[in-house]
């Protein structure tokens, strides 16, 4: 197991959502986080935005891994939400988003945090296999397939 499946129930994954704008989708993982594990959307929302003015998490080829910090979280959480039409993202190579990974983690993780970041930018970085999880139809495919994934170097 990785250590984003570890973090990433099935229900968090989607797929075709409609989304027309960073706000949009920031605000659609909000109610996701609300509704699964009774975080304030606000507040998702707001660490999200806070995260991204310092600096887009866009990664370029389509992907992004919005994240943030969350006070009074106890275990990092993740959701994978897949756009059914791509949005602008500023990404370094400028190509619209479509398949966005979000990460939460508690206020004071550091090490685990970037371990997960690191292990996401690992995955992303798989050409076929980041193809298949921007144009997978079914969502419980695109879990499995994360689900499945095994990193280069061993997970402690």
């Amino acid at each position: 197991m990785n250590r984003l499946s570890a973090i990433l129930p099935a229900p968090q994954v989607l797929v075709d959502v409609d989304a027309s704008s960073k706000k949009r989708v920031f605000e659609h993982a909000g109610l996701l986080f609300e509704n699964q594990h009774a975080i304030a959307r606000a507040t998702v929302t707001d660490n999200l935005f806070a995260r991204e003015r310092l600096g887009s998490t866009g990664l370029g080829h389509g992907v992004a891994i919005p994240h943030g910090r969350i006070k009074g979280l106890k275990n990092p959480l993740a959701a994978v939400i897949r756009l059914s039409q791509p949005i602008p993202f500023d990404a370094p190579d400028d190509e619209p988003v479509n398949l966005l990974i979000f990460l939460l983690v508690p206020e004071a993780a550091t090490q685990r945090h970037l371990e997960i970041l690191s292990e996401i930018a690992e995955l992303l970085s798989d050409r076929d296999l980041r193809e298949r999880l921007k144009t997978e139809s079914e969502a419980k495919t695109v879990h499995d397939l994360i689900e499945r994934w095994q990193p280069l170097k061993s997970v402690a």
